[in-house]
């Protein structure tokens, strides 16, 4: 094997562990919901949407992750193809529910009487049961669940062709029109896959259309803004690799991921 080569297989190794750890956590990390303004110090945003729904920026603690997934996507696709992006996503699916499948092992095991024991008050002195928050915490709903994997592949594999297609009108010029752009598709699609299988299909109660759409936009406006502000990352990264692989390396990868299928 070549030092080129040895070069390729580490950054793909490297790219691809980026892409599934981040993804991973995120999911992990989904259950809980933050307050973008008071975690920024800003007052409600109070946007009135559809029907009779006003919102503020109410998101997953997920979406601080996964702009890195998105930005280690088009990397893959820039110097991987479609192919590469195809790879990854599906493992990292299949991972995802492989944690998902060992969490709910966890949350099955019987409590040790000493574990509830010196966790039975929170930090104030207020009464907690430990078992409970655990499985409260960790355990998602299987439309949720379903939601997410369905939207998160569904969302890659659009990204990576929408990518491939904007290389294909740009050429090898203006890497952030093709990473922003097919951000921005794919995202859209995935904002409301995600929202309308898990709370307008599986959701007890179950929502409106009205309000998926409502909050779908929201999630949307925050990847919009988000997509744009890490557009300085996507150089830093092809900066990166440029030096690591060679000019005339990383290009000629990238020419080469251009002409790969997705299937």
């Amino acid at each position: 094997m070549t030092q080129l080569q040895q070069k390729k297989n580490t950054l793909f190794f490297v790219l691809s562990g980026l892409f599934l750890t981040n993804a991973l956590v995120a999911e992990m990390v989904g259950t809980k919901i933050f307050s973008l303004e008071k975690t920024l110090d800003f007052p409600p945003a109070q946007i009135p949407l559809l029907g009779d729904f006003v919102l503020d920026f109410n998101l997953t603690a997920g979406v601080v992750l996964w702009p890195v997934v998105f930005i280690t996507s088009d990397i893959i696709n820039e110097y991987f193809g479609k192919a590469g992006v195809r790879k990854i996503s599906l493992l990292t699916a299949a991972f995802i529910s492989y944690a998902f499948l060992m969490i709910y092992a966890a949350t099955q095991l019987t409590p040790a009487d000493f574990w509830l024991s010196i966790n039975s008050t929170d930090s104030a002195g207020n009464p907690l049961n430990i078992d409970e928050a655990f499985n409260r915490i960790f355990l998602q709903s299987l439309g949720i669940i379903i939601g997410s994997l369905v939207a998160f592949l569904v969302g890659q594999l659009l990204d990576a062709v929408t990518f491939q297609w904007i290389r294909r009108l740009t050429g090898s010029r203006i890497i952030w029109l093709r990473a922003t752009g097919s951000t921005l598709v794919s995202q859209l699609i995935d904002s409301f896959i995600v929202l309308g299988i898990a709370f307008y299909v599986f959701g007890n109660p179950r929502w409106t259309f009205e309000q998926v759409v409502s909050v779908g936009i929201i999630n949307y406006i925050y990847k919009f803004a988000i997509a744009l502000i890490m557009i300085p990352l996507l150089y830093i990264m092809h900066f990166a690799i440029k030096s690591y692989l060679g000019d005339k390396a990383s290009e000629e990868m990238a020419d080469e991921a251009a002409k790969t299928e997705l299937f």
